[in-house]
């Protein structure tokens, strides 16, 4: 099953013209990713605050497209201007589970949504990124395998506060989008898991 990841190449190149400026005024690819992760942080307190509210909801959908933009450009900062650190390393990797955990779980208040699942998801996403992780300390390449990776789970926590916050009620249509987010990252665990040993045998 494809991943949405597979069109990060494309955004990328789109990005570049962007990246090069940010580059040449001293933006520093640590900066960007804190500021991603602060970013995400804010809108989760919004929506803890006033989780009944629908408005406030469409702040899930904008922040997570700023955030694959932002998440991007950190990533071609640190690879093509010369900006790699074990720093920036573990920043990366933290911020994008914290930063999920942060902009997601206050949808577990939203009326309607089944806070069970909210969570579930939130701790089975940091589990496949750990997998990922992992995967090096096996001698394999870093795990981005689907088909739940970050911008997948994107898209459907997206969709999810996109619609709600356009008035259409969670419920039934809530719950199964997000029992189908928890299984297919049970998938993406194992298949990130089985690939990383598959990789990383002698």
């Amino acid at each position: 099953m494809p991943s949405i990841y597979e069109l990060k190449p494309r955004f990328q190149a789109l990005l570049r013209p962007l990246v090069r400026r940010l580059a040449s005024a001293g933006v520093t690819a640590n900066q960007v990713t804190i500021g991603a992760a602060l970013l995400s942080g804010a809108a989760g307190a919004a929506i803890a605050l006033a989780p009944g509210r629908r408005g406030v909801l469409l702040l899930v959908p904008a922040v997570l497209f700023v955030r694959m933009a932002l998440n991007a450009v950190d990533g071609m900062l640190a690879r093509e201007h010369g900006m790699k650190s074990r720093l920036g390393a573990l920043l990366n990797e933290l911020g994008d589970v914290l930063s999920d955990a942060a902009l997601y779980l206050p949808l577990a208040l939203v009326p309607g949504v089944s806070a069970g699942l909210v969570v579930a998801a939130v701790v089975l996403a940091g589990a496949s990124e750990l997998t990922g992780v992992v995967a090096t300390q096996l001698g394999a390449s870093r795990r981005y395998d689907g088909p739940m990776g970050k911008s997948d789970r994107a898209a459907a926590f997206g969709l999810l506060a996109l619609l709600a916050g356009l008035g259409v009620a969670p419920g039934g249509w809530t719950t199964a989008l997000l029992a189908a987010v928890d299984l297919l990252l049970a998938v993406t665990i194992v298949n990130r898991a089985r690939r990383a040993l598959l990789e990383g045998t002698p």
